[in-house]
């Protein structure tokens, strides 16, 4: 008999050494499904009263990588929200990837209204992110 805190053996090439290898990769799968869980609606942020979708993506990831494009869906619903929004993905894009909140945008939640780029209803912004 075993006693307490002593490791188990698993024999492999047996069937409990393989029923224990099926149940130890699938325990480990889902561990590692937990970090890529989707959003749940109660993390979501509003802006201006609204939700938007919005994504932050490098423009050339080799030659400029901290250039990057926000897009915002659904701008018509708050022009206010929507830049907001915008404002929000890019710096968290920079944070994430460059680990500063600087940005320096070309066309950003700042710019004049009549300035910015409203396509589709999506807004788009463009910006650099600055290293600290």
């Amino acid at each position: 008999m075993k006693e307490q805190g002593e490791p188990v053996q698993v024999m492999r090439g047996t069937k409990a050494g393989r029923t224990a290898m099926v149940s130890m990769f699938a325990i480990l799968s889902l561990m590692a499904a937990c970090g890529t869980a989707p959003t749940r609606s109660s993390d979501r942020v509003a802006f201006d009263g609204q939700y938007f979708r919005a994504s932050a993506k490098p423009v050339d990831k080799r030659k400029a990588p901290a250039e990057f494009r926000v897009t915002v869906s659904g701008a018509s619903a708050s022009l206010d929200g929507a830049r907001e929004a915008g404002r929000f993905e890019g710096t968290k894009f920079c944070v994430q990837n460059f680990g500063s909140s600087r940005i320096v945008w070309s066309v950003g939640p700042d710019t004049e209204p009549q300035n910015l780029r409203i396509v589709d209803d999506k807004l788009t912004f463009a910006g650099t992110c600055l290293r600290p």
